[in-house]
């Protein structure tokens, strides 16, 4: 049994008709009528009634009818898989997302590539840019969103824009309060930095963040997240970008005056794969669109 088998037999029963199903399939009458007759000999059953108006569907016809038209589909959409695979419609991707700071083109990156490759099976990896970077150029992840800086010649880079720096404060703290912050409060007070290899580049970044503002503070080593929230509750300070849902007790305040941050999505610099150049199509599109429509936002980049 050939799908051509398979394609012929539900013409027939759709058009009620050999004479029909011929001129549709563009096949010659008597050699469909000797298909469907061997088609009946293997099944070993009759599929169709003959008579002089054309024919109908046997019980057993109307059960094959049903199969025969699920097998199809199943077999086009087999059939569409190198299709969809080079139109970046289905496949894998794996994304690395730093957590030291944070852009907000992110989030919603994802869910346009989420909404528009519905078939690709997306996987989100987060933690410091280092572990992350090493992943990518590994070949353990497809493509990275990080600060700016993180690259390599061997990378290829897509910029996504800038976020400001914001102080991250608890509720209980004298920093905390409504508005933005004057820089120099920060003056002599502790900044909560990764003190971590893999977060090297984000502690240096809030260095120069702070040598651009004239600030002397005091840079400590503290927990990764969730454990810096609870940290910041109790009198911490840390600084970052775009700060996600933060718990009780935490509050963000910006800075002023403002200085922002860079970030870009990474990749290898080879030929992307269908999901990832898709991928790269959207976030470049989003990059487009959010400059159409926006002013510049950034007074400096650390």
């Amino acid at each position: 049994m050939e799908l051509r088998h398979l394609r012929y037999f539900v013409a027939i029963a759709e058009e009620r008709s050999f004479t029909r199903a011929a001129e549709r399939l563009w096949v010659a009458q008597p050699g469909l009528s000797t298909q469907i007759r061997r088609l009946e000999g293997e099944l070993g059953v009759q599929l169709f009634e003959r008579h002089t108006r054309g024919v109908d569907l046997t019980p057993a016809g109307e059960l094959f009818l049903e199969r025969a038209r699920l097998t199809l589909a199943a077999a086009d959409a087999a059939g569409a898989t190198g299709r969809d695979l080079h139109a970046g419609a289905s496949g894998t991707l794996r994304l690395g997302i730093a957590t030291e700071a944070r852009s907000r083109q992110a989030p919603l990156l994802l869910q346009r590539f989420a909404e528009e490759r519905a078939g690709v099976e997306l996987t989100v990896l987060e933690g410091y840019a280092g572990t992350l970077w090493r992943d990518l150029r590994d070949g353990r992840l497809d493509g990275l969103i990080a600060p700016t800086g993180v690259g390599a010649v061997d990378l290829r880079s897509l910029q996504l824009g800038v976020e400001s720096w914001m102080l991250l404060v608890g509720t209980g703290h004298r920093l905390a309060g409504a508005g933005a912050l004057a820089a120099e409060e920060l003056e002599g007070e502790r900044i909560t930095v990764t003190g971590h290899r893999d977060g090297a580049g984000h502690d240096r970044a809030i260095e120069q963040l702070l040598d651009d503002l004239d600030i002397a503070a005091v840079l400590v080593p503290g927990a990764p997240e969730p454990a810096l929230q609870a940290a910041i509750a109790e009198g911490a300070l840390a600084l970052t970008t775009a700060p996600a849902l933060f718990g009780a007790g935490v509050t963000a305040r910006a800075l002023e005056p403002t200085r922002a941050l860079g970030f870009e999505l990474l990749w290898r610099d080879e030929t992307p794969s269908p999901a990832l150049d898709a991928f790269i199509h959207i976030a470049g599109s989003c990059v487009e669109a959010d400059a159409a429509g926006s002013t510049p936002r950034l007074a400096g980049v650390a």
